[in-house]
């Protein structure tokens, strides 16, 4: 979710790497050596390289890997895991064999043991990862000998295998160090194929090809995440050649579309913005309010005008072609259907326009993150949108250490999606358990109804009870919504036409520094 924030802190790092990740693209010889380095333009950073904290948690990290990783349809196939696990119990036991001959990029080898302390510390109460609900259906887990890991579940849970990307780190180095403050988060060891080899904090990343890497040896051999928050800057930096790459909103990357030594990549993706509601303002917490705002907003103009019609309209959190998407909760921009709920609910017209009930303006603030065109396009038309069905709503750039102490009084045009299963981004968004834990469920939303449709979504394997369950809640979140949903969103980026073997993945919410066209950068060939 966009909502985690960017921080890092900076590591020693060699200067010949950095001096090589930092070239301009331009700046080669006539021998190919570009193309072993890429720079690559993004929006953000993470707020820790460690996987104990949530780094990684959904894959394609080049530093480190899980059990099992996705290629590029998703599918699950083994990684650290020398196959697929062995699902015994009902769907409660589930064993993996590890990879022979793995070792981490310090040179140690992995143990089931480094799994075994992966897993235990995640799930450890006292580490601050705010994922760890995502776990919450593992009971135990043990070494069977050095090459075995064996999984016991609470529940049968239908989506397990693809939790176990989660990356390992190892034990001889993590153990000794407090999860939380430790120096893993800044000074990552893992058994991807690249390394860590420079953090400028809120500047750039600079990654190695890792010489224990366990795969064959990429071919781009060093890559850099440059940090560029400001669309605008990002486009204008590769446009001169700074960069070889980037991340683009669509009326930007729809600029590079006349330049033939530049390529735009579509992704489609579960990404959609949506608007929090918070229950604690005392005109967000109305239903009839944010009734009212579902049904003003005009997500089809929104597409069109914001998107450039790179996207859909969002009716709920599901895009329409996931196959949990409940068929019937499409719904018409109705500013008629939205005046009549609120002059039922006593919310009247004042001489500007804008309602009140009881003395109180139907007013109230939405924050967006500052430098994020999309964002502020999108709460723009929205606070055009609601003002025409008389309420009044102040639109205001922040940055995300602004926005985070506010959330549960002002509402915030966020970001969320993930891929895989409904329970990997739904959970969080929606259960009443996690309102207020940090950026899970922004709009504190509590519905019982929901609580009881995610609960049991996530506690069958029979397919019709989940697909029923999540239709239940889909339906609900219509009736008593806590965000106003209003896209779903296609992620662009443009990179130089350098490379073979770019592709893109169905995407999450958090793309750009993991996802994109690089999610398999160990793979690229130079154009020969």
């Amino acid at each position: 979710m966009t909502a985690r924030r960017i921080r890092g802190a900076a590591v020693t790092a060699a200067m010949t790497v950095a001096a090589t990740a930092c070239s301009a693209p331009g700046d080669t010889a006539g021998d190919g050596r570009a193309a072993e380095s890429v720079v690559i333009g993004v929006a953000s950073e993470p707020d820790t390289l460690s996987p104990l904290l949530g780094y990684g948690k959904d894959g394609n990290s080049k530093i480190f890997d899980g059990l099992l990783a996705r290629d590029a349809g998703l599918k699950l196939k083994p990684a650290l895991a020398a196959a697929l696990p062995k699902v015994a119990d009902g769907g409660r036991t589930y064993t993996f064999t590890l990879r022979k001959g793995v070792k981490f990029s310090d040179g140690e080898p992995l143990t089931a043991d480094d799994v075994v302390y992966t897993y235990r510390t995640v799930l450890d109460a006292r580490t601050n990862n705010t994922a760890k609900s995502e776990l919450d259906a593992v009971k135990s887990v043990r070494a069977d000998g050095d090459d075995t890991v064996v999984f016991t579940l609470k529940y049968p849970y239908a989506p397990f295998a693809a939790r176990t990307v989660l990356p390992i780190v190892p034990e001889h180095i993590a153990a000794k160090q407090d999860p939380n403050t430790g120096s893993l988060n800044t000074e990552p060891v893992g058994t991807g194929p690249y390394v860590l080899a420079q953090w400028r904090k809120g500047e750039k990343l600079t990654f190695k090809a890792n010489p224990h890497y366990w795969g064959p040896a990429p071919e781009v051999k060093t890559f850099t995440m440059a940090v560029i928050a400001d669309d605008d800057v990002r486009a204008t930096r590769l446009r001169s050649g700074d960069l070889d790459g980037a991340v683009l909103p669509p009326n930007l990357a729809a600029t590079f579309g006349r330049d033939n030594d530049k390529r735009t990549y579509e992704a489609k993706s579960y990404d959609f913005r949506a608007v929090t509601l918070p229950t604690g303002n005392e005109v967000t917490g109305d239903r009839a309010v944010r009734q009212a705002l579902d049904a003003a907003v005009d997500r089809q103009a929104m597409v069109d005008k914001i998107l450039d019609g790179a996207g859909r309209p969002a009716y709920g959190p599901l895009p329409m072609d996931d196959p949990y998407f409940a068929d019937g909760i499409q719904r018409a921009h109705d500013l008629a259907k939205a005046q009549r709920i609120l002059d039922r609910a006593g919310w009247k017209p004042g001489d500007d326009g804008i309602r009140a009930k009881n003395g109180r303006r139907a007013a109230f603030t939405l924050l967006y993150p500052s430098g994020d065109k999309v964002r502020q396009d999108h709460a723009l038309a929205y606070a055009s949108d609601a003002k025409k069905a008389g309420i009044d709503v102040t639109v205001e750039s922040a940055t995300w250490e602004v926005i985070e102490p506010r959330m549960g009084k002002d509402a915030v045009l966020a970001g969320f999606g993930s891929v895989g299963d409904p329970d990997f981004g739904l959970y969080t968004l929606l259960h009443s358990s996690l309102a207020g834990d940090g950026f899970n469920n922004m709009a504190r939303y509590r519905d019982p109804a929901v609580d009881k449709a995610l609960d049991t979504g996530r506690r069958t394997q029979a397919p019709a009870e989940r697909k029923a369950a999540y239709g239940t809640l889909q339906r609900a979140l219509v009736d008593n919504p806590g965000y106003t949903f209003l896209t779903h969103i296609d992620h662009l980026y443009v990179l130089a036409d350098r490379w073979d073997g770019l592709t893109t993945q169905l995407e999450p919410h958090e793309h750009g520094f993991a996802s994109g066209p690089w999610w398999n950068i160990e793979d690229w060939q130079a154009k020969r």
